[in-house]
């Protein structure tokens, strides 16, 4: 566990792998045990969320952060639709572990996939929110989402129906013809996509603590 009494040493942002699910599936349970971020009750298996990954990550962005070699946030696109006419949106998911909020991780991770999803060709994303969630709200907000509708009462989790607000970002003028997306396999490797992942490390800055 990092000691977060002392500035962080070393800062990583770059592409998940399969071999990275045990510890990224530990960081996504609480959610799934302890608040309704997630619509899941149950926590998916080891082999269902390494199978998340392969499946994502073949045509978009699923990135992880580590701190001093503690893998402490990760966020990922998947398709908003299935049907062609979709293939140009997409949503997105972030996840902080639990006791590491607050240090930039969200904000690093979410800005490489804006820049990484422009780059492959996307025009639009789409973040669904579990109501009530106000830090969430504004986080989005600040991070350039507009508030689209809610599907009302459309989740039920811990007792209670609750609503889903939809949440839209822009990356993209929406003029003209679309030309086909680009996959993240082709350019996860290359020069762009280092430099977006190199410079976006520097938005975190855990803080010290003082007495």
């Amino acid at each position: 566990m990092l000691n977060k009494e002392f500035p962080v040493h070393n800062v990583v942002i770059r592409p998940a792998t399969p071999e990275d699910a045990a510890e990224m599936l530990a960081l996504y349970t609480p959610y799934v045990l302890e608040t309704t971020v997630t619509s899941e009750y149950d926590p998916p298996s080891l082999e269902e969320f390494e199978g998340r990954i392969r499946t994502f990550s073949a045509k978009m962005p699923w990135l992880c952060c580590e701190l001093d070699g503690e893998i402490v946030g990760y966020g990922y696109a998947s398709p908003h639709r299935t049907r062609a006419g979709y293939q140009w949106s997409c949503e997105t998911s972030i996840y902080t572990k639990m006791g590491f909020q607050r240090l930039g991780i969200a904000t690093a991770l979410y800005k490489s996939l804006f820049e990484l999803l422009t780059y492959q060709g996307y025009y639009s994303i789409y973040v669904g929110i579990t109501s009530p969630n106000p830090k969430s709200m504004k986080f989005h907000m600040a991070m350039g989402f507009s508030r689209m509708g809610a599907y009302q009462s459309s989740m039920y989790k811990f007792g209670r129906w609750r609503d889903v607000i939809w949440m839209g970002k822009t990356l993209r003028p929406h003029y003209g013809e679309p030309q086909p997306t680009l996959l993240f396999p082709d350019i996860k490797d290359g020069p762009f996509c280092q430099m977006i992942l190199e410079q976006a490390k520097y938005l975190i800055q855990p803080k010290e603590e003082t007495t």
